[in-house]
C-alpha cells in the first residue's frame, strides 16, 4: 500500500510539472522581439513623415510593408501566459488528484491490506476445485517446492502447466517426473505433447523421440501413437503411419469424428511401403 501511494505521488507531481512546463512557453520569444521591432519601425516612419523626409507615396508604402510584417509576427505568436496562470493550473492539478483520491476512498477499500503472493496460494489450495489452470499451477508449483520428488505433485504440475499454456514448463515439470519414475509411460507421452504445442504444432525430433518411449513401455498410450503416425506420414512412412495409427483407430468408437478422419487420412500400403 505505501508503495502504490508513493507511486500514485510521484505520478501527480509529474504530471504538473510537465502541465506548467507547458503553461510557462507561452510566445516565442523571437516573435515577440520581432513584434516589438516592427512597432517602432512604424514609430520611426511617422517621425520621418512629420519631419518631411518621406513624401506620401513613401511613407504609404512603407508603413504598408511594415505593417504586413508585423500583422505576420502577430498571426504567429501564441498567448502569452499570466503571471497568476500557474497558479490555476496547479489549483487545477490539486483538484484532478483530490477528486480521484475522494472516489478511491468512496469506492475502493483504502484499509485493506495487500495481499501477498503467497497468502493467495495459501487461499487457492483450499478451494482447488474452483481454481484456473494458472491458480492450479501455482498451487501445484508450492507443493512441489515443497515435495520435490512427489511424483504425483509433478504430474499436476505438468498438466496445470499445460493447460495454462505454458508448455515449456510442462515439459520442464514432466521431464523432473521422467527423472524420477524413467518407466512412466504417460510422463513420456505428455512430454511429447508439451514439446509439439511449444514447437507451434510441429513434431520436432525430441518430441518424436518421447512418443516413440512412451509406445515402448505403453504400447496403449494412443495419444502418443497419434502423433507418431502423424510425424510418419509427413515424411512418407507408410509402414510406420500404418503400424502406429491402425490399433489406434480400432480402439475409436465407430462413430467418432477422430476415427473418420484417421481412416480418411491413413494412406494405403504399396509394396514399397510409401504414400501411393
Amino acid at each position: 500500500m505505501i508503495a502504490f501511494w508513493t507511486m500514485t505521488g510521484l505520478a501527480a507531481a509529474m504530471a504538473a510539472l510537465l502541465v506548467l512546463a507547458g503553461a510557462r512557453r507561452g510566445a516565442d520569444p523571437g516573435a515577440t522581439v520581432e513584434s516589438q521591432a516592427g512597432a517602432r519601425e512604424i514609430e520611426e516612419l511617422e517621425r520621418l513623415k512629420a519631419r518631411g523626409l518621406l513624401d506620401d507615396a513613401a511613407y504609404a508604402g512603407a508603413r504598408a510593408e511594415a505593417g504586413r510584417r508585423l500583422l505576420a509576427v502577430q498571426a504567429t505568436t501564441a498567448p502569452i501566459a499570466g503571471g497568476r496562470d500557474r497558479f490555476w493550473v496547479l489549483g487545477g492539478v490539486a483538484l484532478a488528484v483530490a477528486g480521484a483520491l475522494g472516489l478511491y476512498v468512496a469506492t475502493g477499500a483504502p484499509g485493506l491490506p495487500d495481499q501477498a503472493y503467497e497468502r493467495r496460494v495459501d487461499d487457492w489450495a483450499t478451494r482447488l476445485e474452483t481454481l484456473e489452470a494458472p491458480q492450479l499451477a501455482a498451487v501445484a508449483a508450492r507443493v512441489v517446492r515443497d515435495k520435490p520428488g512427489d511424483p504425483q505433485a509433478l504430474a499436476m504440475l505438468g498438466a496445470a502447466r499445460f493447460a495454462a499454456d505454458d508448455p515449456l514448463g510442462a515439459a520442464s515439470a514432466f521431464r523432473r517426473l521422467i527423472d524420477i519414475q524413467p518407466k512412466d509411460a504417460q510422463a513420456w507421452a505428455r512430454l511429447g505433447e508439451s514439446l509439439v504445442r511449444a514447437n507451434d504444432g510441429r513434431i520436432g525430433g525430441d518430441a518424436e523421440a518421447a512418443f516413440a518411449q512412451a509406445v515402448r513401455l505403453d504400447p496403449g498410450q494412443l495419444g502418443a501413437r497419434f502423433f507418431l503416425g502423424e510425424a510418419a506420414l509427413a515424411r512418407g512412412d507408410v509402414r510406420t503411419t500404418r503400424l502406429m495409427w491402425t490399433p489406434l483407430i480400432a480402439a475409436l468408437d465407430p462413430a467418432d469424428p477422430r476415427r473418420l478422419d484417421l481412416e480418411r487420412r491413413l494412406p494405403p500400403a504399396d509394396a514399397e511401403g510409401r504414400v501411393q
